[in-house]
């Protein structure tokens, strides 16, 4: 699993996230401070967007892959803390497996 942080994103890294955007609401989200992406199998995806919402205050949002069914990364928005602290525990519960 790979995990990445993009502090203060551009308009255009946004805008590719929105339009990739594969659950919740289709409104674009307001700017947010940093933007953390998580990239794996299915089944690490879905326990990482479980441990980043109990972790903190970030949006989940599964990221489509080359077909519209098939979700391979997670975006994480919120403030930069935030958004470190729940890769941090994404990391911790992985190299742990307690997930």
């Amino acid at each position: 699993m790979d995990c990445r942080i993009i502090k203060t994103p551009g308009e255009g890294t946004l805008a590719i996230l929105n339009r990739r955007k594969g659950s919740g609401p289709k409104a674009a989200l307001e700017t947010p401070d940093a933007v953390g992406l998580v990239q794996g199998k299915l089944i690490e995806m879905v326990c990482a967007a479980d441990i980043a919402e109990k972790a903190v205050g970030v949006t989940v949002e599964d990221i489509r892959g080359s077909c519209p069914q098939n979700m391979i990364m997670l975006a994480i928005f919120g403030d930069t803390a935030s958004v470190e602290s729940a890769l941090d525990e994404i990391k911790h519960k992985e190299k742990e497996r307690k997930w």
